[in-house]
């Protein structure tokens, strides 16, 4: 018996354990396998295989049984998944159910979650820009949150490393606030696009900018991607559904099948982490304590590195669970910061318009970088607006086809058949910056339990002033510009929303110089478990403007790079 014990043991122990299949956690796994560590990496979804789990990718719209809209009941049962864009009748397989994943909302916060294999890497909008050091410098120049542990110069090689696996579809721009990066071929601007770019560079004496929006897309595959099974973006659109040619990076088309290739991978889905388990004799994390999806079976693993990449609520919920004598209010928490000073994106406003003129012109195909990309332009080289940081924007044009639906009979069905080139129609969103704070965190709510037998995680943040000076000048600028070129039926759009659907959640474990102050260092590890490293938005600082995604990536590659050298040492 003791020997079955001892194997048993010995089959659970790996040389590094990854929690989360996404973004973050695809790439730890990569990195580490590679440098050929036994690896386990927990997903507490079902397994989801590039191409073959792809189920709807192929499909016509006349073969939906709803043409692509959500049936009711299922609207209905699932209120919050059901206000993301992207839940569709083709993607909403890939979302989790509100019902079957419960939480708490102090304040109204839209929760969007995807527990599979892969994550939301299956569903996210593929921006992908870098950060600045007037992103990483923010915090200290304005006296807010802590200071970044790290500036641009720290991250600036490991933003080309991963940029060049991935592949980013860009031009180098030469913008101070938005680095330029390793990049495939950028998707062109279209007419419309291109003309506004023209005016804000005129009226705005080189301040304001429109470029291409840089996205993970293969616009040209190198032989790096070919070596993964990637071909080119066939330009479809239908990414939420999984993509059959690898067209935009997934962490199910690209680093967990390269990680595979490496014979280090072990990859066990169905497995809700329940905490960290902590050896206060060695002041070491031993391994992760895992809650089996289906059988409901308490399983303990066991490594020497551990790398927690659950989504960034989902993170903080894991640390805060992992409670010991020595850290009875989490993993590391011995300052009581864990799960505050979270923060998220402002996606609150949009603004429409049209456009008469350029009608010689019209957009043939699709563009999968969605259009332009308006980088930050308030508040940069000094304070000068009556709110703190600043927002990035969207901008996008087409020449829409109109059709008279009033008719009927015959009459409708000519107007059907026979669409006629409408106006320009150019439209913009907001990506507002908000202030980390104290007051906005997650916590545990120990009454309430999933069914797994997972505390609830209780959820409050919320928009606060700075917010609403922000969106009020986003809406003020925006239209400025729009009038300035000629753009007409200007419409702002405030309408509210919560918190939550820019998909966007980051901080909670946040790092910094300081342990009294901070949780992770430089390296995003644990002040107080050397072992424990965190690189999803849990470790944010900040939130920046830019799309964060290609920022985690690059922080899981170097803190992989870093733990294993340190391994090396006998440090860990």
């Amino acid at each position: 018996m003791s020997n079955l014990n001892i194997d048993s043991v010995k089959a659970r122990t790996f040389d590094a354990i990854v929690i989360g299949s996404g973004i973050s956690g695809g790439w730890a796994a990569k990195e580490l396998t590679e440098k050929g560590l036994k690896t386990l990496v927990l997903e507490r979804g079902k397994d989801v295989k590039h191409v073959v789990d792809y189920p709807t990718t192929n499909m016509y719209p006349y073969e939906f049984d709803h043409r692509g809209e959500v049936p009711l009941a299922i609207q209905q049962a699932a209120p919050i998944a059901n206000r993301c864009y992207a839940f569709r009748e083709d993607a909403m397989h890939f979302f989790v159910k509100d019902k079957e994943h419960p939480y708490i909302q102090e304040k109204p916060f839209d929760w969007i979650r995807g527990y599979q294999v892969g994550g939301k890497s299956l569903l996210w909008a593929r921006q992908t820009q870098r950060w600045s050091d007037f992103d990483f410098e923010g915090p200290g120049r304005d006296g807010f949150a802590v200071d970044w542990p790290i500036r641009y110069k720290d991250i600036a090689p490991w933003y080309t490393y991963v940029e060049k696996f991935a592949g980013i579809a860009g031009n180098k721009d030469g913008l101070k606030e938005l680095p330029d990066g390793d990049f495939l071929p950028g998707y062109p601007l279209n007419a419309v696009e291109d003309y506004f770019k023209q005016v804000l560079s005129t009226r705005y004496g080189g301040s304001r900018h429109v470029v291409s929006a840089r996205c993970a897309h293969l616009s040209k595959p190198n032989q790096i991607h070919i070596d993964q099974g990637r071909v080119q973006c066939q330009n479809r659109i239908l990414c939420q559904r999984g993509c059959p040619f690898g067209g935009y990076f997934s962490s199910n088309s690209s680093t967990l099948p390269w990680a595979e290739k490496t014979g280090n991978l072990t990859l066990r889905p169905f497995s809700v982490v329940h905490s960290v388990l902590y050896d206060e004799e060695k002041g070491k994390a031993t391994g992760v304590k895992v809650i089996d999806a289906n059988t409901k079976e308490e399983i303990d693993f066991y490594a020497k590195v551990i790398f927690v990449n659950a989504a960034a609520l989902n993170t903080n919920l894991i640390l805060l669970n992992s409670v010991s004598n020595r850290f009875p209010n989490g993993l590391g928490n011995d300052n009581g910061l864990l799960g505050k000073f979270v923060a998220f994106h402002n996606y609150s406003a949009r603004i429409s318009a049209e456009y008469d003129g350029l009608k010689e012109y019209k957009t043939d195909g699709r563009n999968p970088a969605g259009g332009g990309y308006i980088p930050r332009f308030r508040n940069i080289l000094k304070q000068e607006t009556n709110f703190l940081r600043g927002y990035a924007a969207g901008f996008s044009a087409h020449r829409s086809m109109d059709r008279d639906l009033s008719k009927i009979g015959n009459d409708l069905k000519n107007e059907l058949l026979n669409p006629v080139l409408g106006p320009w129609r150019v439209g913009s969103h907001m990506m507002g910056e908000t202030i980390p704070k104290e007051e906005s965190y997650v916590a545990l709510e120990t009454n309430k339990q999933d069914e797994w037998g997972m505390p609830l995680l209780k959820i409050s943040m919320d928009y606060d002033d700075n917010d609403v000076k922000m969106k009020a000048d986003y809406i003020e600028q925006l239209t400025e510009m729009f009038t300035e070129a000629g753009f007409t039926n200007i419409t702002p759009n405030t309408a509210s929303q919560a918190p939550g659907l820019d998909i966007h959640e980051m901080g909670g474990v946040r790092m910094g110089n300081d342990p009294k102050t901070s949780l992770l260092n430089k390296w995003n590890q644990l002040h107080q478990c050397s072992n424990v490293f965190v690189t999803d938005g849990a470790c944010m600082t900040s939130t920046s403007t830019q799309n964060p995604s290609l920022t985690y990536m690059a922080f899981a590659a170097r803190s992989v790079d870093y733990a294993v050298n340190e391994m090396k040492k006998n440090n860990l």
